[in-house]
């Protein structure tokens, strides 16, 4: 678990609470992007293979595509998109966990992450750990249930290097099926630009990801 940062964290849990206050619904994420929206993204999964994407675990954790979907299970892994690094960028997708599961979506991780590298959005709706899908894991938590488990959902995630009032820091947007949640803003620089992954928790969760795109954003 990473420290969290005394000032950082302050103002990022008044912007969170606000924007979760006013509205947490959350409604499931199967629309159909725009013509004009999907010349904009870039995908990161075809949807029939392991192309691009490499495990790094435990050999009794298991990755697989099935029916147009990345299915993570078994002990602990990570699944590292092989792409990158990337720095500045706009990230989305469509994932579902299982009833008493656990996973995240990693962004700015390591080549060959562990749980700790990275930053983490969590995924989770029902696992002992309170910590619930919406939070940036060890910076921003939420714990009420935002998605239901067994529900798709899609993850946004905005990240960039930016200065506030002069003071450099790394600016990350969480938003939640179309409902942004909050603004964090991370004068510590944790983590420089880097990789995508996906995280296989434990063999009591599984989790299945059917979109993972990008959007490059200027430096």
């Amino acid at each position: 678990m990473q420290r969290l940062r005394t000032i950082s964290t302050t103002l990022a849990i008044l912007i969170c609470t606000t924007a979760l206050a006013q509205d947490a619904t959350v409604k499931d994420a199967t629309s159909t992007d725009s013509a004009q929206d999907a010349t904009e993204w870039t995908s990161l999964f075809d949807g029939k293979s392991m192309t691009d994407w490499e495990k790094v675990g435990k050999k009794d954790s298991h990755w697989t595509v099935e029916d147009g979907m990345l299915v993570g299970s078994g002990t602990q892994s990570m699944l590292v998109c092989t792409k990158g690094p990337f720095k500045n960028y706009r990230y989305r997708t469509q994932v579902k966990i299982n009833d008493g599961g656990n996973s995240g979506v990693y962004f700015r991780a390591t080549r060959k992450p562990s749980f700790r590298d990275g930053y983490e959005a969590q995924v989770d709706s029902t696992h002992k750990d309170p910590i619930r899908t919406g939070s940036l894991y060890g910076f921003c938590h939420v714990y009420q249930q935002l998605v239901k488990p067994d529900t798709w959902f899609e993850y946004e995630i905005e990240v960039r290097d930016d200065v506030w009032r002069g003071r450099e820091m790394t600016r990350i947007k969480v938003t939640v099926d179309g409902n942004e949640l909050y603004e964090y803003m991370d004068f510590a620089k944790t983590n420089p630009a880097g990789y995508f992954a996906f995280q296989q928790h434990d063999p009591g969760s599984k989790v299945h990801i059917r979109k993972v795109e990008v959007m490059p954003l200027d430096d």
